[in-house]
């Protein structure tokens, strides 16, 4: 349930996207350019979330960490394969960011995996280092049992299930090749946001879900890997390096539409349970086509916000840019 006071400073700028210019945007950096203590300050602030206790009361998480995790699985087939996948995404990732910084003290800003690097082999990226990454793929098991993140145990998913088990991973090399500087050129090349939206959703976004494998290769409860964070700020910067090819025009409401109502079997993903009420639109936009004023619900991690609020990563309410390698 949308909170009234959220709705209503949603309502009062959904009508427009922020085009006013930031003056001192955050610099996120590529994983692989941070150095040495960047990146375990980046780690350190995770498990800080990770040894929080939990303060919304969202079914089944235990920590801060679980909390975000949570805004993704209950949502998954109200923010997949519709027109809010990357506007969702890039709110969810804001609010993160936002909590490591204010909650745990951190001083960067959200990191992205720049994937194409890796791209047809995974198992020798940086990101998995024990030391200064996450760790790397699953055991027998499938579980990690090596870098910082191992002895987590997450309280939910697999899919909707609210159940204990670590964080589980199987690096498929061959699969990873979705990521591709190809694809991501395939991406920046459509001329309409349904299709480069399209297009992002599919490939590059499933070939570091299912490249990593394990928790991050279902499509709901994948924020239960904090790999995650990474590979979606990735997803967003191939979002945003389209929207600035023509900014004026892709901030617009000219770049937005899609479904507003997912299809009742999402592909890869598990069955929607009988608790799960099907979506039939959304707050402030209840039509069947998505559009600025659709408010992305954040669960009480940070306020809710429009669509038409997060389109520029520069405006009025998003303050960051992308630092190329």
């Amino acid at each position: 349930m949308i909170r009234p006071t959220s709705f209503v400073l949603a309502a009062l700028l959904a009508a427009r996207g922020s085009t006013a210019e930031c003056t001192s945007p955050g610099g996120r950096k590529a994983w692989h350019t941070l150095s040495d203590s960047e990146k375990l300050a980046y780690i350190d602030a995770e498990l800080c979330l990770m040894n929080k206790p939990a303060t919304l009361d969202l079914p089944g998480a235990r920590t801060r960490f679980d909390e975000f995790q949570a805004v993704h699985q209950l949502q998954a087939y109200s923010t997949h394969f519709v027109g809010a996948f990357l506007p969702f995404h890039r709110a969810l990732l804001h609010a993160h960011e936002s909590a490591l910084r204010t909650e745990c003290g951190y001083e960067g800003y959200q990191p992205y995996w720049q994937e194409q690097l890796d791209a047809g082999n995974f198992q020798a990226s940086v990101v998995f280092n024990d030391t200064h990454g996450f760790g790397g793929g699953g055991g027998a098991n499938g579980c990690i049992s090596t870098g910082p993140f191992a002895d987590y145990v997450n309280s939910l998913g697999p899919g909707y299930e609210v159940t204990d088990h670590c964080i589980n991973r199987q690096i498929n090399d061959r699969i990873s090749l979705g990521s591709s500087q190809a694809q991501v050129d395939n991406c920046l090349s459509k001329t309409t946001w349904a299709t480069a939206w399209s297009c992002i959703e599919g490939q590059p976004h499933s070939g570091g879900h299912l490249g990593v494998g394990g928790q991050m290769s279902n499509g709901v409860s994948s924020p239960g890997d904090p790999l995650f964070y990474l590979h979606h700020t990735w997803l967003d910067k191939i979002w945003w390096d389209w929207q600035a090819l023509d900014r004026t025009e892709r901030v617009s409401e000219a770049g937005m539409g899609g479904a507003n109502v997912g299809p009742d079997f999402l592909p890869g993903f598990p069955p929607r349970p009988s608790h799960i009420p099907k979506p039939t639109g959304a707050d402030g936009d209840p039509g069947t086509e998505t559009t600025f004023g659709h408010v992305l619900n954040m669960y009480g991690n940070s306020p809710n916000v429009t669509i038409g609020m997060v389109m520029d990563i520069q405006g009025d309410h998003l303050c960051y840019e992308y630092i190329e390698p």
